[in-house]
């Protein structure tokens, strides 16, 4: 496995990027989506916008295993981890991880001091979804669980800890989870 800018991908990788986007976040589940391919090649091209970070990961044939992308937030002090698929026959492989360490290296060396997310639940695939979070919010951080294998746990595991709540962030009972990362 390499990793390139998306930037200097080829169409056809461009668009295998759209597409592992639009199937992988067309679904009620993630709380918000590229519904089509449309959309998907838009985000693909705001993406690769030169303030941006976008790494692809290929494999020796130089087809698309899976991306990541980075906005500069806080005059770079801090990058927003947006988005990372993976494709659907090539998970549970270390991909994602590998593309998140890639991420963090060229953060890094931009002098970015921190990486942050937000993971949507939408669907209650964790305790705070479908919860009223105004109530004792961060006894149920704390105890926070995952109940239908939500990625909070897959960036817990790289370092990352939940920051904070946005309650109803996506409707009543639907959070969105902000985790982040120091890289100092």
């Amino acid at each position: 496995m390499h990793f390139i800018d998306l930037s200097a991908a080829t169409d056809a990788q461009r668009e295998t990027a759209a597409r592992l986007l639009h199937e992988e976040f067309a679904q009620e589940k993630w709380g918000f989506s590229w519904d089509t391919m449309d959309d998907a090649r838009e985000e693909i091209a705001e993406m690769i916008d030169p303030e941006r970070l976008c790494l692809a990961a290929l494999d020796d044939d130089a087809q698309m295993l899976g991306w990541i992308g980075g906005i500069p937030e806080y005059d770079g002090h801090v990058w927003e981890l947006h988005p990372l698929v993976v494709h659907p026959e090539k998970r549970g492989q270390r991909i994602g991880a590998a593309l998140v360490a890639a991420l963090e290296n060229r953060v890094r060396a931009l002098g970015g001091l921190t990486i942050m997310l937000g993971t949507d639940d939408v669907s209650e695939m964790t305790t705070l979804g479908g919860a009223d979070l105004y109530v004792n919010l961060w006894a149920q951080i704390a105890s926070i669980r995952n109940l239908k294998r939500h990625p909070f746990e897959f960036y817990h595991k790289l370092g990352y800890v939940i920051i904070g709540v946005m309650p109803d962030a996506n409707g009543p009972g639907q959070p969105d989870i902000f985790m982040g990362k120091s890289l100092r």
